[in-house]
């Protein structure tokens, strides 16, 4: 099986003048691999350039894969996607795949940015300080969430697990979510690639798929970006990314 001439012209685009070690050694595997991630899988949505590295990177964060991780980031940058949207990519994995698993990638971020001639530190995003973040992250939570959802979150909680849910709002919301650099929506997009490449988050997953078309997201984009994961992420988890998605945005009925 040869690549394919348009696998062979985005990769290049993404990655110019690299030439694989592994297509020297697998062969095969690289063929169809590349026919199918920059070739098939991107027929099937109209997702841009920059938004799709930008789940995929967010998706390899989660996933623990730090050598893919540092060859997308490359062709992220390549592609337009900034700094301080790379910055933010990281920033956002922390509450949700926690520092454990994010800390080498933050530390390989550091290293690539500077290959690349970035001054760092990166001007600061965040916009709470300890005294708003609170308020500030209780408001976009039920932004994102809905006012209903987060309100019964808080009162079906047992009294010993309230602090857990303040410090979502004030934390994960207060911290995150209001920074400058990414918008709502695209965080969103960010957040959902990352629950679905972890693994064991279902409930999350389906949470996070009303979140986003909460914020604006339709379904398509939403299957665009489970599309554009499968390469990365494989099967399973693409299929259970698939089951939330129908169970909370079911396709429209075909016309007969």
């Amino acid at each position: 099986m040869a690549i394919s001439e348009t696998a062979r012209k985005n990769h290049e685009q993404l990655f110019p003048g690299h030439v694989s070690t592994l297509a020297v050694t697998d062969p095969e595997l690289i063929e169809y691999f590349d026919n199918f991630a920059f070739d098939e899988v991107l027929q099937h949505s109209d997702l841009d350039t920059r938004t799709r590295l930008m789940v995929q990177l967010a998706a390899l964060i989660a996933g623990q894969a730090i050598r893919e991780y540092r060859m997308m980031l490359g062709a992220a940058l390549t592609a337009g996607v900034t700094p301080v949207e790379i910055k933010e990519i990281v920033y956002q994995a922390v509450p949700y795949a926690g520092m454990g698993r994010v800390y080498d990638f933050l530390h390989v971020t550091n290293e690539v940015l500077t290959e690349h001639g970035v001054v760092l530190p990166l001007p600061g995003q965040s916009t709470t300080t300890p005294e708003t973040r609170a308020e500030k992250g209780l408001a976009v939570q039920k932004q994102i969430v809905g006012a209903e959802r987060v309100d019964a979150m808080y009162a079906n909680a047992p009294a010993d697990e309230q602090h857990i849910q303040r410090l979502l709002s004030a934390n994960c919301f207060g911290d995150h979510y209001t920074r400058n650099g990414i918008d709502i929506p695209t965080r969103e997009l960010l957040t959902l690639a990352m629950l679905i490449s972890l693994g064991g988050a279902d409930p999350q997953v389906k949470g996070h798929v009303a979140a986003n078309l909460h914020v604006g997201n339709d379904r398509a984009t939403v299957l665009a970006v489970i599309t554009q994961l499968l390469p990365f992420v494989g099967y399973p988890r693409t299929l259970n990314a698939l089951r939330a998605l129908d169970e909370v945005a079911p396709p429209a009925s075909e016309e007969r």
